[in-house]
């Protein structure tokens, strides 16, 4: 009698009792997802660094001066607003009888403070930072006895470097930071008041406000020496200081420039 030949068995079933899979290790994807943990960190670190200077930036271009806003600083809660024409000069150490304090414009010495981002650590004589105001500089001044190290840090960060700006301490301050240009000025109580930037981007060179549209704020030979700034004078100004609405003598030589 023939032999039965069992039937080979047929590919693609399983036999009882056997479990399909075994022998073989399925690998999780664990490089994939560290990848893309590192991926989202930095762009959530690059999100936390960018997004902030972006909306500075955005601020500040809200109060940039164009055809249809002249003067954005009226668009500023807090600034004060005096019309001053373009003044002569007083020869130093002629003395002005400013009746604001630190002073917003009037008339000035021939020299300009320097006003190139300089930071300076001793006050300015006002004479020479008003023609700055006249060239179309902003000048930070703050109340050391008002502020931290880390205050005023930050406060220079703002000046340091940068064009048409300077930065002093004051003696005679009300309020921990006032800041000036050219017949402007704005006090506020803190250096994180948004308000500072607001009124650099509104005036900083501001044609429309200032009475020397591209005057420079170089130091020039034999002037204003920014290294050796001549002293403010801690005395209020006498009989014979010059009064704001009174122009002085016009420099001799001409080496005073505008």
């Amino acid at each position: 009698m023939p032999r039965r030949r069992d039937a080979p068995p047929s590919r693609g079933k399983t036999r009882p009792g056997a479990v399909r899979g075994l022998g073989r290790s399925r690998q999780f994807p664990w490089l994939s997802i560290a990848g893309s943990a590192v991926v989202l960190a930095l762009i959530a670190v690059l999100a936390i660094d960018l997004v902030p200077d972006y909306q500075r930036s955005a601020e500040r271009a809200r109060f940039l001066p164009d055809a249809e806003n002249p003067d954005p600083s009226v668009n500023i809660d807090g600034v004060l607003r005096v019309d001053y024409p373009p003044a002569k000069h007083v020869q130093s150490p002629q003395r002005v009888a400013y009746e604001i304090t630190p002073p917003l414009g009037g008339p000035h010495d021939q020299y300009w403070a320097t006003c190139t981002g300089v930071v300076y650590s001793q006050p300015l004589r006002p004479e020479n930072a008003v023609h700055s105001l006249e060239h179309g500089a902003v000048w930070i001044t703050y109340s050391p006895q008002r502020l931290s190290a880390g205050d005023i840090e930050e406060l220079s960060s703002k000046v340091e470097g940068e064009q048409y700006m300077m930065m002093s301490p004051h003696p005679a301050l009300s309020a921990p930071v006032v800041v000036q240009s050219w017949g402007r000025q704005l006090t506020v109580d803190s250096v994180a008041d948004e308000r500072i930037d607001r009124f650099v981007s509104a005036l900083r060179q501001n044609p429309n406000t200032h009475p020397e549209p591209g005057a420079s704020c170089s130091t020039i030979p034999g002037g204003f020496d920014p290294d050796q700034p001549p002293p403010a004078e801690t005395e209020p100004p006498g009989p014979d200081a010059v009064p704001v609405g009174q122009a002085g003598d016009e420099p001799q030589g001409g080496n005073g420039g505008n």
